[in-house]
């Protein structure tokens, strides 16, 4: 069914809209398709015609999301990735070409939204995914990357019907919403899962509710370990799949021993799509593999800003619950003893903070717990309470990331590092104090403006 493209509202920019959609809805995070459907079939939106990977999990969703695009890209592939939440700038979650989405276009996209709703209320998550299915379908690109907000079965993201579905790690986190146990966390994230589309685990270690899941819908399995694996070097490692065997790949452009696994998972998805993909660039080839994953950017995943000589070395991480501390923890372990670590740790209310901080306790020399922002922040005067008593070295509140920062960087010398952890909304602000203070430099994020963005299907 076809509506009138004029628009109940027009924010006046970017800025006003964001803040206009975490009005519209009385609950920030409303778990359910029901919402979208009802916009999308008013929209005449249909299934995408190119093949989608759909990527879920607790850990991990993020680098695999990032592998997927950037090996299709070095393949030749126009691929629309969508990812959340950002760190610095909305426009990161919906990428094309690996470029931000052309503001105009997104403004394009959200008023064609808010006339579609009518009486219809959008979390702003649900505004985000819609934005995306409206920026990708106008695109015209070879393969959609879509990663999960939360959970899986209720995920906005899951209104898309994948041509495979990637489930990579299982661990504690939203229990509020998931469940309390990793069996019904596991049961959420399973739900992504189709019958006849390949089912992709990219742990060793899953709850059984999770191939218990694919195995009961016809869902076809691919498991790290077992259908899919690699296979470590002392230069390189290889891919062992059920359509390619790939030697001699070089090290993932993302650190840490985890990211093989990842990367393996990435390859084992795209696998299953290559058959799909329909443009000129035709297939996947060993090198495109070996470019995207040497090529590979992403922010705020144990992302290290080397020392000048002068001044401390940077860890940035988003980790927020105990796996993504313990991998964090084991890649700090890696790097080998050097000066002090010192540590910046901004966490959100819904977080098993204790849990976290027992993973890193013994990784720092001294801490700063800062403020985050937001309806889920807390203050670095609350953590510093709650936490403090379980560390046996220095510890400091601090008003915002910002001034934590600055108050490690005066205490640290240059031999030793700092890390930034516990959130998006930690890694975010303290990449704009870098760049501020001149640790970072200034790069304007490239937007994608290529024909034929912004053109929509006809009759909608």
């Amino acid at each position: 069914m076809s509506v009138p493209l004029e628009p109940r509202v027009v924010p006046a920019s970017l800025e006003a809209w964001l803040a206009y959609q975490t009005e519209v809805h009385s609950q920030p995070i409303d778990l359910g398709l029901g919402r979208l459907r009802t916009v999308l079939d008013r929209l005449g939106w249909r299934q995408p015609t190119v093949p989608v990977i759909t990527v879920g999990g607790t850990n991990g969703k993020g680098s695999v999301a990032a592998y997927c695009c950037a090996i299709l890209g070095a393949a030749g592939h126009r691929v629309g990735g969508f990812t959340s939440p950002h760190l610095r700038d909305y426009r990161e979650r919906i990428r094309i070409a690996g470029r931000l989405v052309d503001t105009a276009a997104l403004l394009r996209a959200f008023e064609r939204i808010e006339t579609a709703r009518g009486d219809v209320t959008l979390t702003f998550f649900e505004y985000n995914t819609l934005a995306a299915l409206l920026v990708f379908e106008a695109a015209g690109l070879d393969a959609w990357v879509l990663e999960i907000g939360m959970g899986g079965r209720l995920d906005a993201v899951n209104v898309v019907d994948p041509a495979v579905a990637v489930v990579v790690s299982i661990g504690f986190d939203h229990q509020e919403y998931l469940g309390t146990t990793l069996e019904a966390i596991g049961a959420e994230k399973a739900g992504i899962f189709r019958r006849g589309v390949a089912a992709v685990l990219g742990s060793r270690s899953m709850p059984d509710v999770v191939e218990g899941t694919a195995r009961s819908i016809g869902a076809p399995l691919k498991r790290l370990g077992i259908e899919f694996d690699c296979v470590r070097g002392a230069t390189d490692w290889a891919y062992r799949g059920t359509r390619w065997r790939l030697p001699h790949l070089p090290a993932p452009g993302l650190f840490g021993d985890t990211q093989y696994g990842n990367a393996a998972t990435a390859i084992a998805a795209l696998e299953e799509i290559e058959p799909r993909l329909a443009s000129e660039a035709g297939a996947i080839g060993a090198g495109a593999v070996a470019r995207g994953l040497a090529g590979v950017q992403l922010a705020g995943r144990f992302q290290m800003i080397a020392s000048d000589g002068a001044r401390p070395a940077w860890i940035l991480d988003v980790s927020h619950n105990a796996d993504a501390a313990l991998v964090l923890a084991r890649n700090l372990e890696s790097l080998g003893a050097g000066g002090r670590t010192l540590a910046v740790c901004g966490l959100l209310t819904d977080k098993d903070a204790v849990a976290i901080i027992e993973m890193l306790r013994n990784r720092f020399d001294e801490w700063w717990f800062a403020s985050t922002t937001g309806a889920r922040g807390t203050t670095g005067a609350a953590l510093a309470a709650q936490l403090g008593p379980l560390l046996r070295v220095p510890f400091h509140a601090c008003a915002d990331i910002a001034a934590a920062c600055a108050a490690a960087a005066l205490c640290a010398r240059a031999a030793d590092r700092i890390v930034v952890f516990g959130s998006f909304h930690s890694v975010g602000p303290a990449l704009d104090w870098l760049e501020s203070a001149g640790v970072l430099p200034s790069h304007p994020a490239s937007e994608y403006t290529d024909a034929p963005i912004g053109t929509w299907p006809s009759g909608t």
